[in-house]
């Protein structure tokens, strides 16, 4: 399994679309195998999920996310983890604990690079 974790770096970002990375961690047997970081090649409106499902993605980690992005990722069958803050890498050993829950977190509006206007 391939989860994604929309980042600054190696940080949770903030805004899933406006991301400088997506740090892809591979899993097997509930321990991670294998890690990269792929570019944001940009947002576009439905890009980024058919981007990542592509990769092979089946769980996407973020704090802010756009409706539409969550509706696609749900049409692919991709989880999708919102309201994540902190290290990237400390986001997905918590999900793989059970611990890191989807707090619901959606963007309805976005009025620049950097906002979420909710």
């Amino acid at each position: 399994m391939k989860i994604a974790v929309a980042s600054e770096g190696k940080m949770v970002a903030q805004h899933f679309g406006h991301c400088e990375n997506f740090n892809i961690y591979t899993i097997d047997n509930n321990e991670v195998t294998e890690v990269q970081s792929v570019a944001n090649p940009g947002h576009k409106p439905g890009y980024l999920p058919n981007f990542l499902n592509d990769l092979g993605v089946k769980v996407i980690i973020s704090g802010g996310i756009g409706s539409g992005a969550i509706d696609i990722f749900n049409e692919k069958g991709i989880k999708v983890v919102s309201g994540a803050d902190g290290e990237a890498e400390a986001a997905v050993m918590k999900y793989l604990q059970g611990e890191l829950i989807s707090k619901g977190s959606a963007c309805n509006a976005h009025m620049h690079h950097d906002s979420c206007g909710e």
